[in-house]
């Protein structure tokens, strides 16, 4: 490998440039990179900018440009012998109706789910070229797909050019990386399945507890005993019931956060971030104050989680004051009154699923993120698009400044801070995608009543 880094580094800089660009472009142009994908490429590229031989700026500007050129010709592929790969034996085979099906989902998708092919080997190898066969507008296609060239090649130039001497156990890792974007892919799409579920189920344990009702073991003691429940239940009375209710829903509600906290716990471990937590940690080590120390740490002292989450539930208070009737269901309370209760559950969740040598989660990150999250949504919900988008502008300020100071401080890791963000998002985008589902299927109801 060392003999192979020297003889690169002894060609002269304009070559590499030039093959560098062209492995990158063919990467989706000509199909290669469902043999070798393109990072290896582009980490080598930012390992020569770490060592001299080429310059940082111009290597990303030139792999950028290589790799928009190489999607631009397998768009254009794609919209060329697309027709033809449909009328031909194999098209048949799929199926008229399979076709139309790809692309409704591509025309649903649009523009996300061509910036989250970039990030996926394999994948962005061939979506350019569906996307052109499906007949996607270009200028749909390409600002998208620029976004996620410029993050994708940026990303990966700038770590092989951190990681430094460290190339090489990067480019091992790299795999494993490619891993865990998928698993990360999976996990989003799992979050938004389980708030259209929520959304569709207001009440998780009632409708979990009526499905098990239907087993044979439950429906037999059902048969036998259910005059019991019966009178038992009216023991209890309707408002211990919703409280029974309710408690069963946020065990439900925790399960579901650590379900979530540790697959993207399991993300961040195998997604190799943590070979630049040195790196930065000394960055920021190096830039520190005495006067820059302290007035981080008071701005760190004053939006902790704990003082977000009373912030959460008075604004949460005021609204659901406003906007009275409730509904007597889970979702209806963690969406008004009680919308602080989903961060105390991912507190205990993110405490829980740190772990025990290296702490992958910061807990402060985590629920400043979820509650920084949850103004946002409950100040936009409702409200005109300039307020929703100074809503969540300020939201997102919060989060980027917060876990900055806190690298700054020392007091999390990037990694850890990446996780903790994520975590954070997608907790809120749970009950996010739960609301909107039960909005449009009210909605519906109303319309079709009329």
């Amino acid at each position: 490998m060392h003999d192979l880094l020297s003889s690169v580094q002894s060609l002269p800089p304009w070559l590499i440039y030039v093959v560098a660009a062209l492995v990158v472009a063919a990467e989706t142009a000509l199909i290669i990179g469902l043999v070798a994908p393109g990072e290896a490429t582009l980490l080598l590229v930012g390992f020569l900018t770490y060592t001299g031989t080429l310059r940082l700026g111009p290597a990303l500007l030139v792999m950028i440009a290589a790799a928009a050129l190489g999607d631009a010709l397998a768009f254009r592929a794609g919209r060329r012998f697309g027709p033809r790969l449909r009328a031909s034996r194999w098209g048949a085979r799929v199926g008229a109706e399979r076709w139309a099906r790809a692309d409704a989902m591509l025309d649903r998708m649009g523009g996300r789910g061509v910036l989250t092919a970039r990030w996926v080997a394999f994948a962005r190898t061939l979506v350019p070229r569906l996307a052109g066969a499906a007949g996607m507008r270009y200028r749909r296609f390409a600002p998208w797909n620029l976004a996620g060239v410029i993050t994708w090649v940026g990303a990966s130039v700038l770590v092989g050019h951190l990681a430094g001497e460290s190339y090489e156990t990067v480019s091992r890792l790299l795999g494993r990386a490619t891993g865990a974007v998928l698993v990360l892919v999976a996990a989003l799409v799992a979050v938004v399945l389980a708030g259209r579920w929520l959304g569709r189920n207001p009440d998780p344990a009632r409708a979990l507890l009526t499905r098990a009702a239907r087993l044979p073991p439950l429906r037999w003691l059902s048969a036998r005993y259910g005059l019991l429940f019966f009178l038992l239940s009216l023991r209890l009375g309707p408002a211990w019931a919703l409280l029974a209710n309710l408690a069963a829903g946020v065990v439900l509600l925790f399960a579901v956060a650590l379900v979530i906290a540790w697959t993207l716990r399991a993300v961040v471990r195998h997604s190799g971030l943590s070979l630049v937590d040195g790196v930065i940690a000394s960055w920021f080590a190096a830039r520190r104050t005495p006067d820059a120390v302290e007035a981080t740490q008071a701005a760190v002292s004053l939006l902790r989680g704990s003082s977000l989450i009373v912030m959460v539930a008075v604004v949460a208070l005021v609204q659901a004051w406003r906007h009275r009737p409730w509904r007597a269901d889970l979702l209806s309370v963690v969406g008004t009154v009680g919308a602080f209760v989903p961060l105390v559950v991912l507190a205990a969740v993110a405490d829980l699923a740190a772990g025990e040598r290296v702490v992958l989660f910061s807990t402060q990150n985590v629920v400043v993120t979820a509650s920084l999250c949850t103004l946002a949504w409950l100040l936009s919900r409702g409200a005109r698009w300039p307020v929703a988008v100074a809503a969540w502008t300020v939201a997102a300020a919060g989060v980027v400044t917060i876990g900055g100071a806190r690298l700054y401080l020392g007091l999390s890791t990037a990694s850890g801070t990446v996780g903790a963000v994520l975590l954070g998002a997608a907790w809120t985008a749970v009950f996010m995608v739960a609301w909107a589902t039960r909005d449009r299927a009210v909605a519906g109801g109303g319309s079709t009543g009329r």
